[in-house]
């Protein structure tokens, strides 16, 4: 239901810049009710006839004065072609959430950390939708939140929140936030760590009394960052070791990780808090499949688990998954993360070998010299073939195939999902081999 009552988005001059999902959804949720402008340092790209129509040339923008700039979130404040003009206008600069708060009242859960967040959004939301909620998952997961339609009092939406969103928000809210974890990451925009966890928690600024925020109890950088800040929320603290009841009835592959059993934790915090009922939420949980590339078992067998993780584009989003006692042939490499380190106990070291592909090896033989072994190969397949055949020498050992790149996939694909289905494809192609 929408609430004009405080939308600062009404009958205003406003500059869209970029032009990707969120840019296209906000326009079309704007122009009815403003006179809207459109920028995008490519916009030869675009292929919507009306917004072609709205797109303004370089100079034309400069001369315009706005009243509200809504900047996408893949755009860099300090890398792009407006950017002096965006700096000069700082303070008109908004988000996609910000458009969304000012519109709507509805309850929200956002859901924010370096890792795990669209895997516990999307679990979140099969959880809500079993009990009947009329549930929304939007946002950084691929729906922008204002595409959605038909939105009543009760809709609860369900929000994944990147660091690049909240930066440039400036009034959204939320009445339920979620901070899984927190480690270096996006330092190549944020500059310092202290930055980027800012950004994290400008939704715990926004919140007030009646609000709660669910943080990991165990994090280093989160209990550092509480300890220098206070909060008006409900703050409850996620205890990512400890077992609940609920875990005992679950038998699901997907929640053998580390990292998936902690999301999960999380989820049955959040289910705690809105008195949901057991019995349909462990069916949710027994029944989640988890999302494509995000540490997907595509192959098992009794002596062999293959791993599908390219979504990771951090040591910190793989390093759970390397505490394993099985031997682990680690597919590594990509653009690495600025400042990433990699922090894995020694007592891991000699069941892993990295096979480093891409063409930024010096960044990963660095980390690993002198604790693992590494062996480099010009590009991915290349790297699957030398797998299998070392699959052939050691066939009746147990194996894991961990494909967790650990770096962003920009220098061989177009993005993770690109990466990780080429990984797939090689994968079946010599599979047969082994079997």
């Amino acid at each position: 239901m929408m609430d004009f009552s405080q939308n600062i988005f009404l009958n205003k001059k406003i500059l869209i810049y970029g032009l990707g999902k969120s840019g296209i959804s906000s326009f079309k949720f704007l122009k009815k009710t403003n006179k809207v402008y459109c920028y995008d340092d490519f916009d030869k790209n675009i292929k919507d006839k009306e917004i072609k129509k709205k797109i303004i040339s370089h100079d034309e923008t400069l001369k315009t004065n706005f009243d509200r700039i809504i900047l996408s979130p893949g755009i860099n404040i300090n890398k792009c072609k407006l950017s002096r003009f965006l700096k000069k206008n700082q303070k008109k600069i908004y988000s996609d959430l910000d458009i969304f708060y000012s519109s709507f009242r509805n309850d929200t859960i956002t859901i924010t950390g370096t890792n795990g967040k669209s895997t516990t959004c999307k679990l979140l939301f099969e959880v809500f939708k079993k009990q009947n909620y009329d549930a929304r998952l939007v946002g950084n997961i691929g729906y922008p939140i204002l595409s959605s339609k038909n939105i009543k009092s009760d809709t609860l939406f369900i929000i994944e929140a990147s660091s690049y969103q909240l930066e440039y928000s400036k009034i959204f809210r939320s009445s339920n936030v979620v901070i899984l974890n927190l480690a270096v990451d996006h330092l190549e925009r944020h500059k310092t760590l202290n930055n980027y966890v800012k950004a994290k928690f400008k939704l715990l600024k926004k919140q007030n009394k009646n609000h709660y925020s669910f943080l990991k109890k165990e994090d280093l950088l989160i209990k550092k960052h509480l300890k220098l800040n206070k909060y008006k929320s409900n703050i409850i603290k996620v205890d990512t070791i400890k077992m609940h009841n609920i875990e005992k009835k679950i038998q699901n592959n997907f929640f053998l990780s580390d990292n998936n059993k902690e999301n999960l934790k999380f989820v049955l915090e959040i289910a705690k808090k809105f008195n949901l009922k057991k019995k349909k939420l462990i069916q949710s949980i027994q029944s989640f499949k988890g999302l494509k590339y995000r540490q997907e078992i595509i192959f098992k067998s009794k002596k062999l688990i293959i791993i599908n993780d390219s979504k990771s584009t951090s040591f910190s989003s793989t390093i759970n998954l390397l505490k394993n006692n099985t031997f682990i042939h680690w597919l590594v490499g990509g653009i690495p993360k600025k400042g990433d380190k990699f922090n894995l106990s020694k007592k891991y070291h000699k069941n892993l070998k990295a096979y480093i592909f891409g063409k930024d090896k010096k960044f990963f033989l660095t980390k690993f010299k002198n604790k693992i072994q590494t062996e480099y190969f010009d590009n991915l397949q290349s790297t699957v073939k030398k797998i299998f055949q070392v699959l052939k020498i050691r066939k009746n050992k147990n194996q894991i195939v961990l494909f967790s790149p650990s770096a962003a996939s920009f220098d061989s694909f177009r993005n993770f999902e690109e990466r990780g289905l080429y990984f797939n494809k090689y994968i079946k192609k010599y599979l047969n081999e082994i079997k």
